[in-house]
């Protein structure tokens, strides 16, 4: 139940698009390290419970996570951290290694794509 709660009111805040001051989002994309769905998941989750991102969407086809965000309230260095501390490469920066053994062993780098 206490999941279900978690899913829709994160769904809700995903769902919710805020401009900022001067109406001015911007876009990123960083190419990652991500895999399968679960990954997309994860990383999609993590973004949109950060400070300033207003969307996420990860393109598994060609790993590359879109990215509007606020520029107000956060940066792009800030996201690509937040990719890492996932768990994930973004681009040339390195997956947070903690972080990144954590994750299910099918979703790490040297695990074969599904």
């Amino acid at each position: 139940m206490k999941k279900t709660v978690f899913l829709f009111v994160a769904a809700l805040f995903l769902s919710v698009n805020f401009v900022n001051a001067d109406g001015k989002d911007k876009e990123v994309k960083f190419k990652t390290s991500a895999i399968c769905e679960m990954c997309k998941a994860r990383i999609e989750r993590n973004l949109g419970l950060s400070k300033g991102v207003k969307e996420s969407n990860l393109d598994l086809s060609d790993k590359v996570v879109t990215v509007k965000y606020n520029p107000d309230k956060t940066t792009e260095e800030a996201i690509k951290a937040t990719i890492n501390n996932t768990g994930y490469d973004a681009d040339l920066s390195v997956a947070n290694q903690k972080a990144h053994d954590k994750l299910p062993s099918c979703c790490r780098k040297t695990a074969a794509a599904h």
